[in-house]
């Protein structure tokens, strides 16, 4: 964030606040956000399992991605595919 906010010319606070205006989500919430969207794209484009769509898109924990997929498009990765392309 730091680099960015000094790319922007702003202080970190000021970009956090401005970023949140407009997405109306924090930094952190949208980066979250497209990584789950990008792993559920690859998922659904290219065939991947779950694990491994979680490695790619930069998680650590296989348990920590399937949780927050969930949350997020509300079933787990295998059943939301299944779901999208029956």
């Amino acid at each position: 964030m730091e680099d960015l906010a000094s790319t922007a010319r702003m202080g970190v606070s000021t970009l956090h606040h401005q970023f949140r205006a407009l997405t109306a989500m924090s930094p952190l919430q949208y980066q979250k956000q497209l990584r789950l969207q990008t792993a559920r794209q690859r998922m659904l484009m290219d065939g991947l399992d779950a694990t491994s769509a979680a490695y790619d898109v930069g998680y650590e924990s296989v348990s920590q991605f399937s949780r927050e997929y969930s949350r997020f498009f509300g079933q787990p990765p295998i059943r939301d595919v299944k779901a999208l392309r029956g």
